[in-house]
């Protein structure tokens, strides 16, 4: 069983900022073996229990405060942020995390942050390593 997604965030510019967190819509899917990634809503849904590897990274321009939280269901597993803006910066983070099936991962952008969300710099991608 194979399962695995890459996709871009690209809206044309800044993805942000927002007064509440927000789900980070990475719009432009590269891979979606097993369909499990939804590019309209920025969330995977995992088909089958197993364990999973996720990751993301981003650019921020300068001038902007930047963090973002990747998701798994309701909890924030890893973080990434820059809180002194003044100059452009990438990010990223990563987890293995172990999911039942039906569990939701996505990464959520913190209130009052942004992101650059055009290009192909900012990504979120993930696969099944293994069922269990």
């Amino acid at each position: 069983l194979s399962i695995m997604f890459t996709a871009v965030a690209d809206k044309g510019g800044n993805f942000g900022p927002f007064e509440a967190d927000t789900t980070v819509l990475y719009n432009k899917v590269i891979t979606n073996i097993g369909n499990a990634y939804d590019g309209t809503s920025g969330i995977f849904k995992a088909p089958v229990a197993g364990y999973y590897y996720f990751t993301f990274f981003y650019h921020a321009g300068a001038n902007s405060k930047s963090a973002l939280k990747l998701m798994k269901n309701d909890s924030c597993i890893v973080e990434a942020f820059d809180k002194n803006p003044g100059s452009a910066d990438n990010a990223g983070n990563a987890a293995f995390l172990q999911l039942n099936e039906n569990d939701q991962v996505y990464v959520r952008l913190s209130p009052d942050n942004r992101i650059w969300a055009s290009g192909c710099t900012t990504t979120f991608s993930g696969f099944l390593v293994s069922g269990m």
